[in-house]
């Protein structure tokens, strides 16, 4: 084992083959000789003392091995052509993409005008939007399928770091013949046993949100699920009953005709969050806080780790654009920094 000597052609040789499930597609497909695989494969297996592929006559098959390592490398592959891609960047002063997962109506009502502002400030820099389902955005920033999202994170990964943008207040979004309609303000409480319609299961608000409302004794109960926010808005507007939504949502909701009412007792607010795996990885990823963040919350720009509610360190500064990072960081207000869970017994951040 001490004289394993991996590398990286070896890796992309055996991902090509498994993709291919051919050395001769395989081959054509990374431009080298159809032995030139093979040989790239074999010493891959013999440095792994493990054998990654039956081979037959006219049949090429992955091992149970070999499947159980093909995520592990690809992931391998994509983080090593992530640190070549962003010293790429740094030499040619910020050209290249920034990749970012949202849910649809972050990405439709939120990202827009920042992605504009980003462009001017980053010409040569490509933005890729991904709209997503609020729960695919964690699984894509940590899968390396995007450099960042914007959503909340559920609170169970100790693999995500999260940049605190702002906080939105939850709202029962309501047709306005709706009894409930008729009250200003509305309590937890008063949702007990009414038909909701909401996320599904896995849905990081939803948890956040199940979570802070056990503690208070109180269980939502949901006739209706959905994915997106358009579908459970649409939903609402057809009479099927009201929904629990964050304040994200109040614009397409209004522009349907319907009416929102602020929840209380206690006021319970989710956080909107940039999302990382690798703290900004990226050579400009250092402008996004600055960016996305609004004049009231741009000043929480800790990186915290997500995942233990009572651990909350600062992370080290990346080796990329720390300078930006620490002039950030003077710029910095404490005053205006948003509460903390429990600060205010009315109010609870989740």
């Amino acid at each position: 084992m001490s004289n394993m000597n991996v590398s990286l052609r070896q890796l992309r040789a055996f991902i090509a083959v498994a993709a291919e499930q051919n050395f001769t597609r395989a081959a054509d497909k990374l431009d080298l000789s159809q032995s030139s695989v093979s040989t790239l494969v074999h010493e891959l297996e013999a440095n792994l003392g493990l054998r990654l592929f039956d081979r037959h006559t006219r049949l090429l098959r992955i091992t149970q091995a070999g499947a159980e390592l093909l995520p592990l490398m690809k992931k391998a592959v994509s983080d090593i052509d992530s640190v070549i891609l962003s010293s790429n960047e740094l030499k040619t002063l910020g050209r290249g993409r920034v990749s970012i997962a949202a849910s649809s109506v972050q990405a439709a009502l939120l990202l827009p005008r920042f992605i504009k502002q980003f462009c001017i400030e980053y010409p040569d820099v490509k933005v890729e939007l991904y709209d997503v389902a609020e729960h695919e955005v964690p699984k894509m920033v940590c899968s390396g399928e995007v450099d960042f999202g914007i959503g909340t994170e559920s609170g169970n990964r100790l693999d995500l770091a999260a940049h605190l943008l702002s906080a939105d207040a939850f709202v029962v979004v309501m047709r306005a013949d709706h009894a409930l309609a008729r009250k200003r303000e509305l309590r937890w409480q008063d949702l007990v046993d009414v038909p909701l319609i909401g996320p599904r299961q896995g849905n990081p608000i939803r948890e956040r949100l199940d979570r802070a409302l056990a503690t208070e004794g109180i269980v939502l109960s949901r006739t209706h699920e959905a994915y997106l926010p358009l579908t459970m808005v649409g939903m609402v507007e057809a009479g099927l009953g009201i929904a629990v939504m964050s304040t994200a949502v109040t614009k397409l909701a209004t522009g349907l005709g319907l009416v929102t009412r602020t929840l209380t007792n206690p006021v319970i607010k989710r956080e909107v969050s940039l999302l990382s795996c690798r703290p900004l990885a990226v050579p400009y990823g250092a402008a996004l806080p600055r960016l996305l963040g609004p004049k009231q919350t741009r000043d929480v720009s800790r990186l915290t780790l997500v995942g233990s509610p009572a651990v909350s360190r600062r992370l080290p500064e990346p080796t990329l654009n720390s300078h930006s990072l620490k002039k950030m960081d003077a710029e910095l207000n404490p005053a205006s920094i948003l509460s903390l869970p429990g600060h205010h017994k009315s109010e609870v951040q989740v």
